[in-house]
């Protein structure tokens, strides 16, 4: 496929300050076209995708809807969907086409670096890259990824797939799932730098179990209407009850 064209589709809401780094990894990691598939901003993320990307679309709001209407109108031969709030890394174009010289492989995925917080201290930072390394492994193992690592995927399959099933959450299971059932997928050993805020909030440990308990969930029968009411939650802490302060002896 030395003479593919891909397409990054990237889907935003409200992405004007992380927008225009993603884009610019975009040039920096080879030829593509860059598509944004806006779900109704309120902020510029419209206004700089206009200015630097090749293609925009409007879409309902939704990721999984986004990233159908970017493919939509893509020109490319292979898609690659890419999160608002992270970047590719140089030479990535290159490794997904060479990846794709294989006939039988579809599409696939990158390793995942989780991007500290500038004040996050060693613990933390060792945590994530250690959590990023964990997310590869399960990739590899189960070749089921995360819309964090960037899937790619061949324009032609996406379409006889059906493209994203377009549901609230666990969109990127079900491609996942439906990739793997039409071909071969490759985990390349790149990189795609994503950022850490949600795993240095809830804590990676507890990101990484949480993110776990929904995915068997849901491939035990959770609805994506469920998973999406638990995710929005995010990880629940548990507290102990306080014992009730004990009662003042009756007066005699």
């Amino acid at each position: 496929m030395s003479c593919a064209r891909i397409s990054v589709i990237i889907p935003t809401l409200d992405e004007e300050a992380s927008l225009p780094r993603t884009i610019r990894s975009c040039r920096e990691a080879g030829p593509c076209e860059v598509v944004v598939a806006d779900g109704g901003s309120r902020d510029r993320t419209v206004e700089i995708a206009r200015e630097q990307a090749d293609a925009v679309v409007a879409s309902p709001r939704g990721r999984a809807a986004q990233m159908n209407a970017g493919a939509a109108v893509a020109r490319g031969d292979v898609l690659l969907f890419l999160h608002a709030d992270s970047r590719l890394a140089a030479g990535s174009v290159t490794a997904v086409l060479e990846a794709l010289q294989d006939p039988a492989v579809i599409g696939g995925a990158f390793r995942l670096r989780l991007a500290p917080s500038p004040g996050a201290g060693r613990y933390a930072r060792g945590l994530l890259g250690i959590t990023g390394r964990m997310i590869g492994v399960r990739a590899c193992v189960t070749r089921s990824f995360t819309g964090d690592q960037a899937i790619f995927v061949r324009a032609e399959t996406f379409r006889g797939v059906g493209g994203y099933p377009e549901i609230p959450l666990m969109e990127d299971v079900e491609l996942s799932r439906r990739m793997r059932r039409a071909g071969k997928t490759a985990l390349l050993p790149k990189r795609v730098e994503t950022s850490g805020r949600r795993w240095e909030a809830w804590g990676p440990l507890r990101t990484v179990l949480f993110m776990w308990r929904l995915r068997i969930g849901y491939l035990l029968g959770m609805t994506p209407t469920q998973c999406a009411r638990a995710y929005r939650r995010g990880p629940v802490r548990f507290t102990p009850r306080k014992a009730p302060p004990p009662r003042s002896p009756a007066a005699g």
